[in-house]
């Protein structure tokens, strides 16, 4: 199991700020120099490419209204982060960029309509042979089963919170807000690990969890302060998290 999950602070997004966009090659620079683990978020193009991209809206970071799954990689390609000359990089860039030199922490994002096995084998594939420390964790938790039994040797985690956002859930939001929210599909889908929100903490179900347990995301000393009784490892942004 990657020890990394428990012993180095995971820089949310990269080590991003006003000055280098968050999910991009510099954010992704300065994390490696700093000697943090990095967290970021893998999201399929409309042509079935992988990119490093958290919203499924494009509009946040970019200013451009379409959604991520709407276009092509030329078409993302052509925008640009914050305002920056950051591009959204390919997945392949990303790993390029790090090359092993400090641990991953790779989110597959939920997308509507892609099949468990189709994002997982995708992802496997392009980490085939990449020689740096990574773990896998989405919010998704037929992701986070159908990586886990491609790859069992490799660490793999259910990101949850307590409370989902009104209609994020969809038919059944309450049933399925306690199963995940509880981490009642934790043991069904083998997951190692456990990434929950920082702000619900403490939480019995996240002490019973047998795992490693990680909190999202940490925003200030007093954050990190907080929520370190309750978990392993941390998730942050914002300031420089103590190694």
């Amino acid at each position: 199991m990657e020890t990394f999950l428990k012993t180095l602070p995971i820089a949310h997004r990269g080590l991003h700020d006003e000055a280098l966009p968050e999910n991009s090659i510099p954010a992704f620079r300065a994390a490696v120099e700093a000697g943090y683990a990095i967290e970021t978020d893998v999201h399929f193009s409309k042509d079935g490419k992988l990119i490093v991209f958290h919203d499924d809206n494009l509009y946040r970071m970019t200013g451009d209204k379409r959604n991520v799954s709407g276009c092509t990689l030329a078409e993302l390609r052509a925008l640009r982060l914050a305002g920056t000359d950051a591009g959204i990089p390919t997945f392949e860039e990303l790993l390029d960029e790090v090359a092993g030199k400090v641990p991953l922490l790779i989110e597959i994002k939920s997308m509507k309509g892609v099949e468990p096995d189709r994002i997982a084998g995708a992802l496997a594939d392009a980490l085939e042979g990449y020689r740096g420390s990574y773990a896998v964790q989405s919010f998704q938790p037929f992701y986070v089963k159908a990586y886990k039994e491609l790859r069992p040797d490799i660490a793999c985690g259910l990101l949850a919170t307590k409370n989902y956002r009104k209609g994020e859930l969809g038919k059944f939001h309450g049933l399925k807000q306690y199963l995940l929210g509880r981490l009642k599909l934790a043991k069904h889908v083998r997951a190692d690990f456990v990434s929950y929100n920082a702000h619900d903490l403490p939480a019995p179900w996240v002490t019973k969890f047998k795992g490693i347990k990680l909190a999202w995301t940490v925003r200030s000393k007093e954050e990190e302060e907080a929520v370190r009784p309750y978990v392993d490892n941390i998730i942050f942004e914002g300031y420089r998290a103590g190694k």
